[in-house]
């Protein structure tokens, strides 16, 4: 199972229109919008998991797809902990 990273989401984006979108590729397995506290919108990131292979191809056909007027930004999640620090000390 593999964690894929959508950046650059409209707020109107919903969890439907998300898995519409990545269902065309293979089985979602779940989806996670992150949402602000207070309006409940989309905060404009979110993930998706999906299965190695489909992954791979979802990421392929959705890196820049064009979804009400923003381009996405698609690829695999890079953990917190393989992610590099900005805070040097």
């Amino acid at each position: 199972m593999k964690k894929i990273f959508i950046g650059n989401l409209p707020k109107e984006t919903t969890e439907s229109q998300v898995h519409e979108l990545f269902a065309n590729y293979g089985t979602v397995r779940s989806i996670q919008l992150t949402t602000d506290i207070f309006t409940g919108k989309c905060r404009g990131f979110g993930f998706v998991q999906m299965e190695g292979h489909e992954a791979r191809e979802a990421i392929k056909g959705l890196n820049g797809y064009t979804l009400d007027g923003n381009h996405l930004k698609v690829k695999f999640e890079i953990p917190k902990s393989k992610r590099g620090s900005k805070n040097h000390r």
